[in-house]
């Protein structure tokens, strides 16, 4: 029986024998019957023609209990926290038992650590540097309305950040277990190499949240 790989957050990553799903709006423009026909006559299209649309927190069309591996890279942050419980609890229903889930973030604990290292040494721009490592808050308002609209829209801003322990909280709470920190390639599932993107998982230099669950 052919097994099923689902990804959301996709973005331009769309390898064959996986189920591709993003939320962007631009993706919701460009499948659109008329004006996604005049974007790919343009040459304007920017996802990949297998990308589909969907919102892991309301729910993908896949059915329950049919997917054996999940992959996610650097979009729970970007979802308020009760939101991100609601997607946990959505990939863990499409997982069959023993499938995998493997995810991303950025990690709270290095850049937590390096701005107390900074205010040990009273450095005036720590505060201002782990803020912006971190993609909290809001620097300046943006001007125009080509800006307005990607800031509105793009979705960049981290909403809620993790460290090891509290994710692997909210990994059991979804049900899951086998929890544990991961590294690229670990998992000696195949189809995961087709997903994992070594630049994902550092930041800097500094590794990144990478973690691995099972539903069992």
């Amino acid at each position: 029986m052919k097994k099923l790989y689902v990804q959301f957050g996709s973005g331009l990553s769309c390898p064959e024998g996986w189920e591709n799903f993003d939320v962007s709006p631009r993706l919701r423009v460009e499948r659109l019957p008329i004006v996604g026909s005049l974007i790919r006559a343009g040459n304007m299209s920017l996802f990949p023609a297998k990308t589909r649309f969907g919102d892991i927190v309301k729910g993908l069309p896949i059915e329950n209990g049919t997917v054996d591996g999940v992959y996610s890279s650097h979009v729970l942050e970007h979802l308020p926290h009760q939101d991100m419980k609601i997607a946990l609890q959505n990939t863990f229903k499409m997982l069959k038992t023993d499938g995998v889930l493997r995810l991303i973030v950025p990690d709270l604990q290095w850049r937590a650590r390096e701005y107390l290292n900074r205010c040990k040494d009273e450095d005036p721009n720590g505060s201002f540097n782990f803020m912006r490592k971190s993609h909290l808050g809001i620097e300046a308002r943006s001007q125009g309305v080509s800006p307005r609209l990607r800031e509105i829209l793009g979705n960049s801003a981290h909403l809620w950040m993790y460290d090891q322990y509290s994710m692997a909280t909210e990994l059991k709470e979804a049900g899951f277990s086998k929890i544990r920190r991961c590294e690229m390639g670990d998992s000696g599932i195949p189809e995961f190499s087709l997903v994992e993107d070594e630049s994902r998982f550092f930041d800097s230099g500094n590794p990144e949240l990478a973690m691995e669950a099972v539903k069992q």
